[in-house]
């Protein structure tokens, strides 16, 4: 039996609602369905206008006749209301507020907010911290209004980050609505990490490493301020409880983790189908990118794949190099053939294609198109061979000058030297981490490698001219998605992997890693590999990568196949279905 709700109204508010920033969005959308099976009519969305973000998300419609009179108080104040749906799964009833007008009070919320809570917001920059500031602060006289108008006696609002920050600080003086303020990662935590600094070991004094940092301080205290006067502080997941009391000095009562609409994607059977179509795919792609160079057996060669934003060692780009040169070595030693494709797919500062891999999809997809010119003569020659028992060979298949004219292609297209390590020129080459990296391990595409490197530096769009297929299409192509992340709150890539029936690696330091398993104690087909990483050196991270990485390149096709499936299992138990439950519990406690 499920928690039962007790609010009569639920405002959720975020920078992201229908504005797409970052990962929130991926939250607050895929929730929305759930949400709605909880709330009903009784759940509103709430976030800011912005008209180009809006189009083809969200469907305005007209103010409702009871709200008419709240519409027209909020207006002399210069706060407009957008009524209307947002076009995601559920359509959940939104509100998006224009503050445009509302902005030019910036100061005097300011001047407010240091004498109720003695927050510091002296020279900040309006788009750095101002906007979501006013934003959110109208956001709170918006709600207690529309509370009021309904007479909702038991209303909370869920504000999500320091960017909503100011409707928890409006209505905890000013309002009666409950209020649950949920951190997806504090700021200064992320900041440290990038650094290298250990968060969850390290003694650090957060308000001045905090004031350290341009712009850093008042948003700070926003996070610190709303963690102690939210009625409830959540975070995602564990870690970032740990993360939150450490840096914030308030640990959460309620955990929130982060789930998907398990409706949205495939089941085994289609997720199977869909791997073996895309796997071709790719394959086609990488024919054109090694082969002018050399050959390899691209029947037996598994894909690996890191996906994330340019954080080199948060996101553990750094280990997964280092694992992979590793696991090169270890292979060569054995004289393994059987290639591993190793992805990096993490935006750079890219120049353009590079002209070589052009020219030989170009000269690639000429000759591919001179052999399926003669497609169903050779499928005839075949069969009328086999017929009359005679020897098939490139003589009996093709005549003389089909086979002149397909040598000469072939030659054009051949190549001296190697693969280039990545798609695209950048214009930092010689500063870029990933490129330096793989070259320092000696990573560098020579024929001897089993392992092969492509730093893919641009974002998947289904419609690049180089691999053509989206982010999602280019998971269940591949074989294993690698996520050693150093700071992961809570880590979708693994999740959204599994969901789609791809076996992946994650740490104990992500949020998903640790709801997984926090002594890592897993089976031989776990589904999701988790790395102890709390406490651990990068170097015994590397090795224990690196073992993962050659385990799972020796699975024979049935091993991989029950990995894949336990994946997808566990997927399964991080459907918001099951997650949704803890919303409600942080809504029924904040009207304790």
């Amino acid at each position: 039996m499920g928690v039962e709700p007790k609010a009569d109204a639920v405002y959720e508010v975020s920078w992201e609602v229908c504005n797409k920033v970052g990962g929130i969005y991926t939250v607050v959308s895929s929730k929305a369905r759930s949400m709605m099976e909880q709330y009903g009519d009784n759940f509103l969305l709430v976030g800011p206008w912005f008209p180009a973000k809006t189009q083809g998300v969200f469907e305005e419609r007209p103010v409702p006749k009871e709200l008419k009179g709240v519409c027209g108080q909020l207006a002399k104040e210069g706060i407009q209301l957008h009524f209307g749906t947002w076009l995601v799964k559920g359509s959940p009833p939104t509100l998006l507020i224009d503050f445009s007008a509302y902005a030019k009070n910036a100061n005097a919320i300011k001047g407010q907010l240091w004498d109720e809570y003695q927050l510091d917001t002296l020279g900040t920059d309006f788009n750095d911290f101002d906007e979501p500031l006013v934003f959110s602060y109208a956001a709170g006289k918006v709600i207690q209004a529309l509370a009021d108008q309904a007479g909702k006696k038991k209303a909370v609002a869920h504000c999500h980050e320091w960017l909503c920050g100011g409707t928890v600080l409006y209505l905890k003086k000013h309002g009666t609505v409950r209020t649950v303020f949920t951190t997806h990662a504090t700021m200064l935590g992320r900041s440290l990490a990038s650094e290298g600094t250990n968060i969850y070991e390290k003694v650090i004094d957060a308000e001045k490493e905090a004031r350290a940092r341009p712009g850093g301080w008042p948003k700070y205290q926003v996070e610190r301020i709303c963690a102690s006067q939210a009625n409830v502080f959540t975070t995602v997941s564990e870690i970032t409880g740990m993360e939150a009391k450490k840096l914030l000095g308030v640990r959460p009562p309620v955990l929130l983790f982060n789930g998907l609409d398990m409706e949205k994607f495939p089941t085994f059977e289609q997720a199977s189908e869909d791997h073996a179509k895309l796997r071709e795919k790719i394959k086609s792609f990488l024919i054109p990118y090694f082969f002018p160079y050399y050959t390899m057996d691209l029947s037996n060669a598994l894909m690996y794949f890191i996906a994330g934003r340019p954080e080199f060692h948060t996101k553990g780009v750094d280990v997964y190099i280092q694992a992979l040169a590793q696991l090169n070595q270890r292979m060569k030693k054995e004289g393994r053939k059987d290639p591993v494709i190793a992805f990096i797919f993490v935006p750079g500062n890219v120049k353009n294609v590079r002209p070589e891999i052009l020219e030989s999809k170009t000269l690639f997809d000429d000759l591919k198109d001179s052999v399926e010119g003669r497609h169903d003569k050779i499928q005839r020659r075949i069969i009328e061979l086999i017929i009359s028992q005679k020897e098939i060979n490139k003589g009996s298949l093709f005549d003389e000058d089909s086979l002149n004219e397909l040598k000469r292609k072939t030659l054009a297209f051949l190549r001296k030297g190697k693969p280039p390590l990545s798609t695209h020129e950048l214009y930092d080459e010689d500063q870029d981490p990933i490129m330096q990296a793989c070259k320092q391990v000696g990573l560098t595409n020579a024929k001897a490698d089993p392992v092969k490197i492509i730093y893919y530096p641009i974002f998947l769009s289904g419609a690049d001219g180089l691999l053509d297929t989206d982010y999602y299409e280019t998971m269940q192509g591949s074989h294993l998605g690698v996520f050693p992340s150093y700071y992961e709150p809570w880590g979708y890539t693994p999740l959204e992997a599994a969901a789609l029936g791809v076996s992946s690696v994650t740490t104990d330091l992500s949020g998903f890693g640790r709801y997984l398993c926090k002594e890592c104690k897993q089976g031989p087909y776990p589904g999701v590999f988790v790395i102890p990483r709390l406490g651990k050196k990068d170097k015994q991270v590397t090795k224990d990568l690196s073992g993962i990485m050659y385990r799972f390149r020796k699975f024979p096709k049935h091993e991989r196949v029950e990995n894949k499936q336990t994946a997808k299992r566990i997927a399964a138990t991080a459907d918001w279905k099951e997650f949704i439950e803890n919303y409600v519990k942080a809504h029924n406690l904040a009207l304790k």
